[in-house]
C-alpha cells in the first residue's frame, strides 16, 4: 500500500496547538530555531494574527488528518525597500521528516509567493542543518552567504548559511 501524500492548506487555529508542540520541541532539541526559551499558545495566536495581517501565508500540512507539519514565509527585513522579499521556515514533526512533507509545504509557499508578485525567496539555515539545505537546493535556492559564528545555543557557536531563490524578473510598480 501507498504511502498517503501530504495535504497542505492555510493554518486554522485548530492547528495552534499542535504547531505551538513542534516549535517548542525544534527550541528545545535542535538548532533549527535559535530561541532559547519556549512560548506559550498565546504567542502563537499573535504570530498567527501577524502574519495574516501582513497578507503572509502559514500553511499547514497532514498526512492521513493528522499534523504533520508547518509553514510560512514573513518579510525578511522591516524595511520598505525589502517588500519584495521574503524569508521562509519549514518544520516538519517527528514520524513525517523525510516523507514529502517538507517538499509540499515549500512548493506550495514558493506557488504563493510566485502568484502574489515576491521577488526573491531567502532562507536562513543553521549550517549543519544539512537536510534542509538540500530541500532548498532541490528547489532551485543557491548559496549566497555564510555567516560563522552568529549564533549561540547549547554551549556553542552556530553558523548561519543564507540560500536565496529569485523569482523571473517582472517590474514592480512602486512604491
Amino acid at each position: 500500500m501507498a504511502a498517503e501524500l501530504p495535504q497542505v492548506r492555510d493554518t486554522e487555529l485548530t492547528d495552534l496547538p499542535a504547531i505551538l508542540e513542534l516549535h517548542n520541541a525544534a527550541i528545545a532539541a535542535g538548532t533549527a530555531i535559535w530561541d532559547t526559551e519556549p512560548v506559550d499558545l498565546a504567542e502563537r495566536e499573535r504570530w498567527l494574527a501577524e502574519r495574516r495581517a501582513a497578507g503572509t501565508p502559514v500553511l499547514t500540512a497532514t498526512v492521513a488528518g493528522r499534523f504533520a507539519g508547518y509553514a510560512g514565509y514573513r518579510q525578511w527585513w522591516p524595511k520598505a525597500g525589502y517588500r519584495h522579499t521574503m524569508e521562509n521556515s519549514v518544520y516538519v514533526a517527528a514520524g513525517h521528516r523525510r516523507s514529502g512533507v517538507a517538499s509540499a509545504l515549500l512548493a506550495e509557499l514558493l506557488a504563493r509567493a510566485r502568484a502574489s508578485g515576491v521577488h526573491a525567496m531567502v532562507a536562513a539555515i543553521e549550517s549543519g542543518n544539512v537536510a534542509s539545505i538540500a530541500l532548498h537546493r532541490n528547489f532551485g535556492f543557491q548559496v549566497v552567504g555564510e555567516l560563522p559564528e552568529v549564533g549561540r545555543k547549547f554551549d556553542r557557536w552556530l553558523d548561519l548559511t543564507l540560500m536565496q531563490l529569485t523569482f523571473e524578473a517582472r517590474v514592480a510598480s512602486e512604491p
